[in-house]
């Protein structure tokens, strides 16, 4: 984020002539505030439809009686920094406002949740990371950030970059799942795409890395938890997507809602000053999550608004989302010498900076052509939006090669969410249209001229037995589309049983019995516990939520005109008493083994039922001659990798490490690189990769960094579980 000097005088000299008021009013993010209609507050209008009380029907009828209140007064008197809307036209109208009506004439940075694409949804975050394609990752968010631009979004409140070893979280459907390095390489991809296209103010908007940090260690897989842990594992894991982005230049960051170690992210100067902008260098601002400032109060770490006011302004936080609590406190705290003017007009400049490198200041409108630039979707943003369902999807098991099925083959297609468009879109998608989705239904109907669709049940109400007895009849093969709403994954989303909800587990025992084939295609946005699935049904396919090209891209899977190459970013347990269950774990003095005195559960498997990593295909790869040459800057390590199927295919090459012997206890295995390598039918490559040595360190618990000699481990293969391992003694 880098500005000239001109643009750096700009703001200095704005600085000069802003009032306190409108200092404080740029650290102000607001929400359209609904009013009228109704005779409860909006919030708990809200819960009503959330657990049921009222129907979305309901509330629509409800809300088409309201009014929108965008805070116009506020904005003349220069007291909004931000806001959350997305109609172009009311950007502009607002805009204007705050251009040509306000004093000073600063422009208001929009800011939306554009987690996986705006109009042209792609895969959600943990299903993407699958792909270990950081190309196309790049791409997907370019994609999103010219679309929103123009409808005048140029904060994207993403990528969301949480590490996440718990299934039971909602939200790990919304990041790239257990790993740091993936994660981080993920991370970076994202801020290249979101950011590196200046050449117009049009291509490019301010990302906004989330949730800093540790969020997704909550305890016990539910939102909003506390988060405690070791120093050590705090440095090597949770914080290393964020340490990556910033490095990549993300502009701004969104503090998490969670505690760390007993002080909310929200008022953790630690966190917040200490290590993101002091140690870390980050040049741009940061942002509360939604009521997270007055939340704080709620944690019982500040005792009224004026507190949680001056404890987050002097911890870091620039921006307040939601609450008015820095616009209704700051004046007084600072007149009162509890926060300093060094304290707001660091604020400030970092928010100026950010608006000044998005050119809000000489280009604050969406032109007329930029409104009317996606009235309908490219055809390179749906063919972008298939490519990356297609390398997204992960084949978990195919016995007696069921897949793929012949395009002639008679296809009963089985389950409620194979035809709902809603289904296929996942969480945290705001501004798609229905016209512009592609049901699994239509996807095969498409691809497969004899498909009958049966819709016999879902993850929720009853089993309709005509329709199973008749999918049982006709079909030469059964595909069974099940899995979990939308809404069961997510923000407040977390499940305590992970298994595929409601009866569909006996709806696939009546498809089983019928004699014929079964296909599993799995939609969900999470990890789901498989024990059963995995053991009597023959072929199962995660498919996630994969956004609105995701019916051809199942299609075209399930026929073989793509071959699958879509690995898992997350651990699957066997079952949900595994959680937290990943591959990095550290070793312990007694590791899991079929002895009784070892790590283990007397009921469960020793380790996940699908590791991270894991991912098969139509084709098979074998692994050879993996040889390591200790060099002396760097590790080269060389495996060869055989297509030793009849058909061509793309593998994912993965290498890990492991530390043997260190000062404080290692993980078993750590990603250190991948690679994807396509081989025709007996192709051999031979797949090199490159370690510097100074990534073999590790903090410790007091943030230093340890490069210690000894034994090292290293592995090759196609996934954490299934590597070809070589030794070296290394010095550094």
């Amino acid at each position: 984020m880098k500005l000239t000097d001109a643009q750096k005088q700009r703001i200095e000299d704005l600085l000069q002539q802003m009032t306190l008021e409108e200092k404080i009013g740029q650290m102000n993010q607001e929400s359209p505030s609904i009013v009228g209609g109704f005779d409860v507050p909006f919030e708990e209008l809200i819960e009503m439809m959330t657990d049921g009380r009222i129907t979305k029907e309901e509330f629509g009828n409800i809300m088409s009686n309201a009014k929108q209140d965008f805070h116009e007064d506020e904005i003349r008197k220069g007291l909004v920094g931000s806001l959350m809307v997305q109609d172009p036209v009311k950007v502009n109208e607002l805009q204007k406002i705050a251009m040509e009506e306000s004093r000073l004439g600063i422009p208001i940075i929009f800011g939306l949740d554009v987690i996986h694409g705006f109009r042209s949804v792609y895969p959600i975050a943990i299903a993407e990371a699958g792909s270990f394609d950081t190309d196309l990752m790049e791409r997907t968010a370019a994609m999103a950030a010219k679309e929103s631009r123009s409808a005048g979004v140029a904060w994207h409140f993403a990528p969301m970059v949480d590490v996440a070893r718990d299934a039971r979280w909602g939200r790990v459907s919304e990041g790239p799942g257990e790993d740091p390095y993936l994660g981080s390489q993920f991370a970076r991809a994202k801020i290249r795409g979101l950011q590196n296209d200046q050449s117009s103010t049009e291509n490019y908007v301010a990302a906004c890395l989330k949730h800093y940090v540790g969020y997704g260690a909550c305890e016990s897989g539910r939102d909003y938890n506390t988060v405690s842990m070791a120093m050590h594992v705090f440095y090597n894991n949770y914080l290393k997507p964020f340490e990556a982005a910033v490095d990549e230049g993300a502009a701004t960051v969104m503090a998490a809602f969670n505690d760390l170690n007993g002080t909310p992210c929200t008022v953790n100067r630690f966190l917040l000053r200490d290590i993101l902008k002091d140690s870390c260098g980050f040049p741009g601002f940061v942002v509360s999550d939604a009521n997270a400032i007055r939340e704080c109060e709620v944690h019982g770490i500040c005792a009224d608004d004026m507190d949680a006011a001056i404890q987050a302004a002097n911890a870091g936080m620039d921006m307040d989302m939601g609450t008015e609590i820095y616009l209704k406190n700051l004046k007084e705290a600072v007149a009162d010498g509890k926060v300093s003017m060094e304290v707001i007009d660091e604020a400030v400049r970092r928010i100026l900076s950010v608006k000044m490198w998005l050119g809000l200041f000489d280009h604050p409108y969406v032109t007329e052509e930029a409104m009317k630039r996606y009235e309908t979707l490219p055809e390179e943003h749906t063919s972008l939006a298939r490519e990356a369902a297609e390398k997204s999807i992960v084949l978990l098991k195919n016995e007696g090669n069921i897949l793929p099925i012949d395009r002639n083959a008679k296809v009963s297609l089985v389950g409620n969410l194979a035809d709902n468009k809603e289904e296929i879109i996942g969480a945290w998608a705001m501004s798609w249209q229905e016209k512009d989705c592609v049901t699994i239904l239509e996807g095969m109907k498409a691809e497969f001229p004899n498909v009958q669709y049966f819709p016999c049940g879902g993850p929720e109400g009853d089993l309709n037995m005509d329709q199973i007895i008749k999918a049982g009849d006709y079909g030469d093969v059964i595909v069974a589309v099940l899995g979990e709403l939308v809404s069961m994954s997510g923000e407040a989303s977390s499940r305590a049983d992970i298994t595929i909800p409601g009866r569909q587990r006996e709806l696939l025992e009546m498809l089983l019995t019928t004699g014929k084939p079964v296909v599993l295609v799995l939609m969900n946005g999470r990890p789901l516990a498989l024990d059963w699935e995995a053991q009597y049904v023959p072929a199962i396919v995660e498919a996630w939520h994969l956004g609105i090209q995701m019916g051809p891209a199942v299609a075209h899977v399930l026929s073989g005109a793509v071959n699958p190459e879509g690995r898992l970013s997350s651990s699957f347990p066997a079952f949900t008493g595994q959680c937290p269950v990943y591959y990095n774990h550290p070793n312990t003095g007694r590791p899991g083994s079929k002895s009784k005195f070892t790590s283990r559960y007397l009921d469960a498997p020793l380790g996940a039922l699908y590791p991270f990593g894991y991912g098969l295909s139509y084709t098979t790869f074998a692994y050879s001659d993996l040889k390591v040459e200790n060099k002396e800057a760097v590790i080269e390590a060389c495996v060869t990798v055989t297509n030793t199927g009849d058909r061509a295919g793309k593998e994912t090459v993965q290498f890990y490490m492991q530390d043997v012997t260190a000062s404080l206890v290692r993980p078993v295995k750590e990603l250190k690189g991948f690679e994807k390598v396509s081989l025709e039918p007996g192709e051999s490559k031979t797949v090199c990769f490159w370690l510097e040595k100074k990534d073999m360190g590790f903090w410790n618990n007091e943030h230093v960094y340890c490069l210690e000699d000894g034994k090292f481990r290293f592995y090759a293969g196609g996934s954490s579980g299934d590597c070809l391992m070589a030794e070296a003694a290394i010095r550094f």
